[in-house]
C-alpha cells in the first residue's frame, strides 16, 4: 500500500531531511513513485486526493496474514493492512454490523471519536489488538492519521520524495528508489497525526520519539525510537 501527501498536509519531518542530507542519493518526484507502484503492483486501485495526495493499494504479493483493504466514507479514506484480533468486540463497541471489516472499523471509530467523544481520534489506537498498519486521511479537515501496531508485525516505512512529499509504504525497495536516504521504518506502537503534533507513541504518549542516524551501509537513513 502507498500513501503520498504534499506539504499542504504534512510538515516534512526534519529528522528525515537530515538523514537524506548526510548521504545524498537519487530521488524521484511523488508522481513517479505513484506510477512505479501502479506498474509494479498491477492490478491496483488508485485514488487521487486533488493536490493533497494520492492513495494506492493492490492485492498483488499480499501476505496471507496481512491482507490489504481500502474504504472511503464521508470524505474519510483509509488503507489498512493486517488483521485485528478483537474485531468482533470492536464491532459491538462501535455499533457496527458483523460484516464490517478492519478498514471499515477504523474509519467508523475515527469518525465517532472525531464527532462525538471528548477524546482525540487517536484514542482508538489503544483499543486495537492485532497485526496492522494503516494510513487514514480525512479530506474534510485535511487530517492525516498513520499508525503501526505495538510489535511492528506489519512493515511500514516513510520517506521524503524529491519534490518534498511525504510517502508511507509497506514496500521498502519501492520507497528507497524515490526517497534515497530520506527514509526510515515507521516506529512500531506509534502514530503520526498532523492535527496532534506529529509523531507520538500511543502506548506511552508522554515518552518522546526521537530519530537515530543509521550507519552508512544501511538502506534507511534513520530509525525512530521511543525514549523510555
Amino acid at each position: 500500500m502507498l500513501g503520498v501527501f504534499s506539504g499542504e498536509v504534512v510538515e516534512v519531518p526534519a529528522e528525515l531531511v537530515a538523514a537524506g542530507s548526510r548521504t545524498p542519493s537519487p530521488k524521484t518526484r511523488a508522481s513517479e513513485l505513484v506510477n512505479r507502484f501502479l506498474a509494479s503492483a498491477a492490478p491496483a486501485v488508485s485514488v487521487q486526493l486533488g493536490s493533497l495526495g494520492h492513495l494506492a493499494y493492490s492485492h498483488t504479493n499480499q501476505a496471507l496474514l496481512r491482507p490489504r483493504s481500502f474504504a472511503a466514507k464521508d470524505e474519510i479514506f483509509c488503507l489498512f493492512e493486517g488483521v485485528l484480533d478483537n474485531l468482533g468486540s470492536l464491532r459491538q463497541q462501535y455499533g457496527l454490523s458483523k460484516s464490517a471489516n478492519e478498514v471499515t472499523l477504523v474509519i467508523e471509530a475515527y469518525k465517532a471519536l472525531r464527532d462525538r467523544a471528548p477524546y482525540p481520534p487517536s484514542f482508538m489506537l489503544t483499543h486495537l489488538s492485532g497485526s496492522y498498519a494503516f494510513v487514514l486521511f480525512d479530506k474534510s479537515t485535511s487530517s492525516l492519521l498513520v499508525a503501526s501496531d505495538p510489535d511492528g508485525k506489519v512493515p511500514l516505512y516513510w520517506g521524503i520524495t524529491a519534490d518534498g512529499c511525504v510517502a508511507f509504504c509497506d514496500n521498502l525497495d519501492l520507497l528507497k528508489g524515490s526517497c534515497g536516504k530520506s527514509l526510515a521504518p515507521f516506529p512500531q506502537g506509534c502514530f503520526y497525526s498532523n492535527a496532534l503534533g506529529g509523531l507520538k507513541c500511543y502506548e506511552n504518549p508522554k515518552h518522546k520519539v526521537t530519530a537515530i542516524p543509521a550507519n552508512e551501509e544501511e538502506i534507511c537513513g534513520a530509525t525512530f525510537k521511543v525514549n523510555k
